[in-house]
């Protein structure tokens, strides 16, 4: 850990001599020895290793070889002596640890690269857990992200700006640091999903004590626990934990299409299990539809197994926007219908376009790539490895995901491990069906829809006497050749431009054919002219710079095409 003034000039040489000693850029670029790149992150520091951390829920930019090292990264830190966790306290707070609480730990249960966390007491009696920054983090990440947005306006005009969206992906790794440090940010964070979720079935999630927060200290409400790890590999009947699995599930969902804030990192670390005694009734499951005067209303009510899921850090949280959140919702339900053309065009509406796209192709292509997927138990399914393709099948037809979409995706994909291991019987149209279904009874007025279909089946009707008079003025209007038909090629836009472009190159060989005949001329009768010989060196030396030009464009065109295919 840097501690003490940092130099930006000193900052630059470091992270330069470590990535020349791993080869990093060159292994990172070309997506090979992820070993390296992770061993410099880690020597680089809170920053870097935060970054790695972020690429690792990145299956739309990473392999899964690189995905699944990026996972090993390690802070190493070492832990702040209680003089120095002391002194940050009472500079962030301006109060003592003893004036704060009636006990606190001074050996730290977590540390990380940011910061450590202690055990707490408060004078009232409540258990805390305190989390306080490592001093000179804030300085160093600051001058890391100052050197990451240079770095930004130089990548984002390469190829690959094209189809990944490089300054949202900083603008995502800024936030995330950005929030580590303020950590009042993190407590609002935590304020809003407590409000949200807390007491949602066995979901629970900690208290924030906003009045003794600070910008780099956040202190929580202490709820014992275990990893959600450690149950997955103990014995458990299978009806608890397909519960758990649903509860999961059926929160995340509830997260995303009802609060449109959902944790955007819910990896098993995250995700605590905690026994209790408490097995109180809930409503479980509750429909409601008003006919007319007809009002119907069915619930259901079970009891909660002694367990509790306790959700933690909420540094990176996703909020999504409503119409984001439709066309989410369109995809979900197209699965469960398995509609291939309704799949194509929710997958559409959740991508920029970046270039021409072949829509027939897409879709024939996007359906059979996930028609295996349909019956396969999520168990059998690598998420993370199936995102990593249709990203790739994306760029292939000119689409980039948006940059909402992927950070929700990346959280499905962390909390899919956890529901595999739980459920292994569970397939997404298990997930799909009774979401589509509930979305379906949601949204539908069945009063007003009955209403509706009474007006165009009483429409109908009365078109129907006209009918054989319709047909007979189309029949009239087609003898008579005042119709018209117009006939779209899909792939004639593609064939006009290149032919275009062919036509202007023969053009141009042409011109250029021409110069160097004239420049030929005047060189050869201009003995007695030096001038004149002058005039067609020049018309030489600007022929041969238009050959190379061409030569070098045609090369580049060909290497971004043989780099866009990979």
């Amino acid at each position: 850990m840097a501690s003490g003034n940092i130099k930006k000039s000193a900052r630059i040489k470091e992270i330069i001599s470590v990535i020349r000693r791993h080869n990093a850029l060159s292994n990172f670029s070309k997506q090979i020895h992820p070993q390296e790149v992770r061993q410099a992150l880690e020597e680089l520091g809170p920053t870097f290793i935060k970054i790695g951390q972020i690429l690792s829920t990145r299956p739309d930019l990473m392999t899964p070889e690189y995905i699944h090292e990026l996972h090993k990264l390690q802070d190493q830190v070492p832990v702040d002596d209680y003089d120095t966790v002391s002194s940050i306290y009472q500079e962030a707070t301006g109060k003592t640890l003893e004036a704060t609480f009636s006990s606190f730990e001074h050996k730290p249960f977590a540390s990380a690269s940011i910061g450590q966390v202690h055990h707490a007491t408060l004078p009232s009696g409540e258990n805390v857990v305190v989390k306080i920054q490592h001093p000179a983090v804030a300085q160093l990440v600051t001058i890391d992200l100052n050197l990451l947005h240079q770095a930004v306006k130089i990548l984002r005009f390469t190829s690959e700006s094209k189809i990944i969206d490089i300054r949202q992906v900083y603008s995502e790794i800024k936030s995330s640091l950005i929030n580590e440090i303020d950590t009042s940010i993190e407590a609002k964070n935590g304020q809003d999903f407590y409000k949200l979720n807390n007491g949602e079935g066995i979901i629970r999630v900690p208290r924030v004590y906003p009045d003794l927060c600070a910008p780099r200290i956040l202190v929580n409400e202490a709820m014992p626990g275990s990893s959600i790890k450690q149950y997955l590999h103990t014995d458990h009947p299978v009806s608890e934990r397909r519960y758990i699995a649903q509860t999961l599930v059926t929160n995340f969902i509830k997260q995303v299409f009802t609060d449109r804030f959902f944790h955007a990192d819910p990896h098993p670390g995250n995700i605590l299990v905690a026994p209790t005694d408490d097995r109180h009734t809930v409503t479980s499951r509750s429909f409601h539809k008003q006919l007319g005067p007809i009002s119907t209303q069915v619930t259901s009510k079970q009891a909660l197994p002694p367990l509790r899921l306790i959700y933690l850090d909420f540094g990176m949280m996703g909020r999504i926007s409503p119409l984001l959140a439709a066309n989410l919702r369109n995809v979900v339900t197209a699965l469960a219908l398995r509609d291939e053309y309704d799949i194509t065009q929710a997958v559409l509406a959740i991508c920029n376009q970046t270039g021409p796209v072949d829509h027939n192709a897409f879709r024939q292509e996007l359906a059979v790539f996930l028609k295996p997927f349909f019956t396969t138990n999520i168990v059998d399914l690598n998420l993370a490895t199936i995102l990593f393709d249709i990203v790739k099948l994306c760029r292939r037809y000119n689409l980039q995901i948006k940059s909402e979409a992927i950070t929700l995706i990346k959280a499905v994909a962390s909390l899919e491990s956890t529901i595999a291991q739980l459920d292994p019987n569970l397939s997404l149209l298990d997930i799909a069906r009774p979401f589509a279904l509930k979305e379906w009874f949601q949204q539908i007025d069945l009063h007003a829809s009955l209403q509706d279909n009474l007006l165009l089946f009483g429409q109908s009707l009365q078109d129907v006497p006209h009918i054989p008079r319709k047909i007979n003025h189309l029949l009239d209007t087609l003898e008579s050749g005042q119709s018209q038909i117009n006939l779209h090629h899909t792939g004639l836009t593609k064939f006009v431009s290149k032919l275009e472009r062919l036509t202007n190159r023969i053009v141009i060989a042409i011109i250029l054919a021409a110069v160097i005949l004239g420049s030929s001329l005047l060189v050869q009768v201009s003995a007695d002219h030096p001038y004149i010989a002058r005039i067609g060196i020049i018309g030489y030396c600007i022929a041969l710079t238009i050959i190379l030009g061409m030569l070098g464009r045609s090369w580049y065109d060909h290497w971004r095409k043989k780099h866009h295919r990979k």
